[in-house]
């Protein structure tokens, strides 16, 4: 499932390839579990480490690669001193402007079934960073 890479500096890296297919979030879910399990997540955490990562690896597979299933969702995880998580997701799609999202609270938005993923991810993560691009989105939590 995930490769982990252990370096004396107290950080540990883990590393997960996934297929572009919905089913692949179940692999996102035990991950977490595990992570959660070996770090000592609080509950709180726990919710938000895994409602973040859920909405970034769909928003990935739906809107990035579009369900191609020729193409492959990333996510790499450093762990600083069990201190610090640092995730990276990205796929292999063509990206998307993340600076003009239209505001899911907004009246004319509020009904609508999608469109809330990012504004939920930068409000549960520490910090949320995407590359110019936008087919990579960085999220810190703090454990």
């Amino acid at each position: 499932m995930s490769k982990q890479t252990e370096f004396s500096d107290n950080t540990s890296l883990y590393t997960l390839q996934l297929p572009s297919r919905i089913d692949s979030i179940t692999i996102v879910e035990n991950f977490i579990d595990e992570l959660s399990a070996k770090y000592g997540f609080s509950d709180e955490l726990y919710a938000n480490v895994l409602t973040c990562l859920s909405e970034a690896v769909i928003n990935a597979i739906v809107h990035g690669n579009r369900e191609s299933l020729e193409k492959k969702v990333y996510i790499n995880l450093e762990v600083i001193e069990d201190k610090r998580l640092i995730f990276t997701i990205s796929d292999e799609g063509d990206g998307f402007d993340f600076n003009n999202l239209p505001d899911p609270t907004a009246p004319e938005n509020i009904e609508n079934l999608t469109g809330r993923g990012v504004f939920i991810i930068k409000k549960l993560a520490d910090q949320c960073i995407f590359n110019s691009k936008g087919n990579e989105l960085e999220l810190h939590f703090k454990i």
